[in-house]
């Protein structure tokens, strides 16, 4: 056993250059309903058959079980040594990656896919490194149980009322060439269990009192055998081609407790018709990057992503509006919402989300997950979106204040009505409104204003009392009006806001598309991408090219930046290596080396193959990246690859006319 150490950036680049010598490897996933079934035995027999034919089979990782047979079948295979690492004052034994790479075996045995990885680790789950050992040709055999699916996390949660924390998404299991059922009868694995066979006995006593009961054990094998199924039949699917084109489900990504349940239910309902999924989130103009809102919302987002979601973003007030649009504009058939949950406003239960869809768009069908979560209502970051005091802000209204008020005593001395008072206070809330940031300072002047009009123009003056009953009536009208006008007109000030970046973000992709298509040669093409990359996102951004020599090294910015110069270094410059060796992004955001302080992805050409150069987007210490910001991302670095293509064929050319 060794111990965890992180590999050297040299180390790193220096196995990353050894390219693989075949296609990708073979995975063959060993699937079982439960623990206890045989998984690890059925796979080291595998293993043992196909030694026997002449492959050269490792085990890379086999849990410890303390099962005589188990350990028994691992006597005469080769066993590579693991790596220790401390966590929490414990040893625990990890998969050695690296050592795997190096020795480079046909097949090898890496048993527990759903399995979190040490903090230290290249990647985050032990998946994702069966991922990287495919990528350099080496075949897999490993095991999962049925409760570890994504997918099928709610369902078994319901059955059994046990969440299970490490899951695996659906495409990783969907891309195995081989699925072997581990089957065996509920009674005879209880009986395995009683034996002590499975765990110790007060283990297997408490195991059988609670997560393996016979009627758990048959529902579980019921769902194993129905995903398989399912697998193999979008397999044929897959090979035919056949998509249902009338088909379309949609769902909507929140920062909710509950939305990862209807993203979930989603994917399942995408699955069974075969049709197109597509995560929708609708931007409302406030900013929900912060707190624990936040960090759901990116969850769910990844969650979308893992499970084979388009993400889509759309942006307005009225979120039944946005989805009846984009229903009508991309031909959903179905949508999947989670039952309102929230807590009764001030005046009562206003129409539901679902009520308003259901009006707007008769014609989508829509399916409804109950919501068994506490009432929940977002918290409203007042820090972010309310107040939102400065110096020229505050400034301005005052100004406006003022102005309001002499012209109100001009026309009260003039000998006005009190009328015409009102309607400069009023002007006064609609242009603060206009004219600051926030709701606050529209707020403030509403009750400022009121203030004013009482103590300067309502008899007895200069105090705040009144004689006239009907004042009271006054000024509660105009506080209204006031407060009214500074919401409608911040409201209207948002969407103007949100329609300018919408604006401003195609324009750049348009001058993108124009640029890259007057660039000549590989350098000129970078650099387009490049400086529009910062130019849509503000905040630094990298291109990484091949040099004549095979090894990787920055092309645009030619001279960075002092500040920029901590996102340079020999970490870095490895998993830009990394990226470009395994065509798979990684870096900050990702599961793959997440320690870096840029998102690292591959600039592939219009064939999707090899990698062409790498972009580097710094993300660490910043705000997270939206999903639009990601989708344009990943558009641009689409569009950039072709340039690349044509611009490697230009320099080709110019260097045999020289």
């Amino acid at each position: 056993m060794k111990e965890m150490r992180r590999p050297t950036p040299e180390e790193l680049l220096s196995q990353l250059k050894s390219q693989p010598d075949k296609g990708e490897g073979t995975l063959k996933i060993f699937f079982g309903y439960a623990a206890g079934v045989g998984k690890t035995y059925a796979m080291l027999e595998a293993a043992h058959r196909a030694k026997k034919q002449g492959v050269d089979v490792v085990v890379g990782y086999v849990e410890p079980h303390t099962r005589p047979e188990t350990m028994k079948l691992l006597a005469d295979l080769e066993v590579l040594p693991t790596r220790s690492v401390e966590y929490k004052g414990m040893k625990l034994s990890e998969f050695d990656l690296d050592g795997a790479l190096a020795r480079r075996p046909q097949l090898i045995l890496v048993d527990e896919l759903a399995h979190t990885n040490a903090a230290c680790s290249r990647h985050v789950k032990r998946y994702q490194d069966i991922k990287e050992l495919l990528r350099y040709g080496i075949d897999v055999y490993t095991t999962v149980n049925v409760q570890h699916i994504e997918s099928l996390n709610d369902i078994v949660a319901s059955i059994t009322g046990v969440t299970v924390a490490e899951r695996v998404p659906d495409d990783v299991f969907d891309r195995a060439e081989l699925i072997e059922v581990i089957d065996i009868e509920p009674d005879d694995l209880i009986e395995r269990i009683e034996s002590g066979k499975v765990y110790k006995n007060e283990r297997a006593k408490k195991a059988l009192d609670s997560f393996f009961t016979k009627k758990n054990l048959g529902a579980l094998r019921e769902i194993a055998l129905r995903r398989t199924a399912d697998k193999q039949n979008r397999a044929a699917l897959a090979e035919g081609g056949a998509v249902n084109a009338g088909e379309h489900v949609i769902t909507c990504i929140s920062a909710a407790p509950s939305n990862a349940k209807v993203i979930r239910t989603a994917a399942r309902l995408a699955e069974a018709f075969h049709s197109r999924f597509t995560a929708l989130y609708v931007e409302t103009g406030g900013r929900s990057g912060g707190g624990d809102n936040g960090r759901r919302l990116q969850m769910n987002i990844k969650l979308a992503e893992d499970l084979g979601a388009q993400i889509v973003t759309a942006y307005g007030d009225d979120i039944a509006e946005q989805i009846a649009q984009y229903a009508k504009q991309s031909g959903a058939t179905k949508v999947v919402l989670g039952r309102t949950n929230h807590k009764n406003g001030l005046f009562g239960r206003k129409k539901s989300l679902i009520d308003r869809l259901t009006e707007t768009a008769p014609e989508l069908d829509v399916y409804i997950i109950p919501d068994r979560q506490p009432p929940y209502r977002a918290k409203k970051r007042y820090g972010a979106v309310g107040v939102n005091l400065s110096w020229r802000d505050t400034a301005r209204a005052a100004l406006i204040f003022a102005a309001a008020t002499l012209l109100s005593l001009a026309f009260f001395r003039a000998g006005f009505q009190n009328i015409n008072t009102i309607s400069f206070y009023m002007l006064a809330v609609l242009f603060t409104s206009i004219w600051t940031h926030g709701h606050i300072y529209g707020v403030a002047l509403s009750f400022a204003s009121v203030a004013a009009f009482n103590f300067l123009f309502i008899e007895p003056l200069y105090s705040f009392t009144m004689y006239d009953p009907a004042y009271p009536a006054i000024l509660a009208v105009m506080l209204c009006a006031s407060l009214l006008t500074s919401s409608l007109t911040t409201r209207i000030k948002r969407q103007a806001e949100l329609a300018s970046g919408n604006a401003y973000m195609t324009e750049v992709l348009l001058e993108t598309s124009q640029l890259l298509n007057k660039s000549e040669g590989f350098a000129a093409t970078a650099e387009v991408t490049e400086r529009q990359l910062r130019k849509l996102l503000d905040r630094p951004v990298f291109i990484y090219g091949e040099t004549p020599q095979g090894t990787l090294a920055l092309i645009s910015p030619a001279e960075l930046p002092e500040a920029e110069k901590i996102y340079q270094s020999e970490e870095e410059m490895g998993v830009a290596e990394w990226v470009r060796t395994n065509n798979h992004r990684a870096g900050a955001t990702t599961d793959t080396l997440p320690g870096a302080k840029c998102l690292y992805m591959a600039v592939r050409g219009d064939g999707g193959g090899s990698v062409l150069a790498v972009a580097a987007v710094a993300a660490r210490s910043l705000p997270p990246l939206s999903a639009l910001e990601k989708n344009l991302i990943r558009a641009m670095l689409d569009e950039c690859g072709v340039a690349l293509e044509k611009a490697m064929l230009y320099d080709r050319w110019v260097s045999k006319k020289a």
